[in-house]
């Protein structure tokens, strides 16, 4: 039998998989598109090991969703509920439809730059950030000092980030390094927003 060809433009989709929690172990797909990058499932595990005392109930912003995979695992751990932003169109579009296939309300997908969207809403401030942008995109900066600017983090308030081994970054003078984990070129950093800390840090 012949093989179908593939359209120009459209790779065939890949899974990522949730690892534990009420979804545990379900596999969702995801489009393959150019520079999507989910974070891998042993960094995601290590993550979430960080998070566990604090993941019950979090309000979660996922600001460069991507898959999705980091607030879904969030979600299934026990988050009260995640914003998801996400510019791509055909990348959001199934992270919506997966969110259904989960049959769950406590998350919502915005379209759109996530520094205009954090710039032109006011919500309440958030427990929980993942801030994972396309490396080669270099948005931490500009993401952390709107997150800062519009006052959108809770006291205690804990922030990954994940981003090439050797940038770096000026972090706010509040943000307190707790956990860190180097992983080839990638490192990934936790942070708690400590609102007695007065010193800045570069990292």
């Amino acid at each position: 039998m012949a093989q179908t060809k593939k359209k120009q433009g459209q790779p065939a989709p890949s899974k990522i998989r949730i690892i534990a929690g009420q979804w545990r172990g379900r596999k969702l797909t995801v489009p393959n598109e150019l520079g999507l990058r989910p974070t891998g499932d042993r960094l995601r595990e290590t993550l979430f090991n960080w998070l566990a005392p604090y993941i019950e109930g979090a309000r979660c912003l996922d600001a460069y969703a991507g898959t999705g995979a980091l607030g879904l695992e969030a979600l299934s751990r026990g988050a009260e509920q995640v914003q998801f932003i996400e510019s791509n169109g055909r990348t959001a579009s199934q992270l919506q439809n997966n969110l259904q296939l989960l049959q769950t309300n406590q998350a919502n997908v915005a379209h759109g730059s996530c520094i205009d969207w954090l710039k032109s809403n006011s919500p309440q401030p958030y427990d929980l950030i993942f801030l994972d942008p396309p490396f080669a995109e270099n948005l931490w900066q500009s993401t952390i000092d709107a997150l800062c600017e519009h006052q959108l983090l809770r006291p205690n308030a804990l922030i990954y980030i994940e981003m090439p081994r050797q940038h770096l970054l000026q972090t706010p003078s509040q943000w307190r390094n707790i956990k860190q984990k180097d992983s080839g070129q990638v490192s990934a950093r936790l942070y708690e927003y400590d609102v007695h800390m007065t010193h800045n840090e570069t990292i």
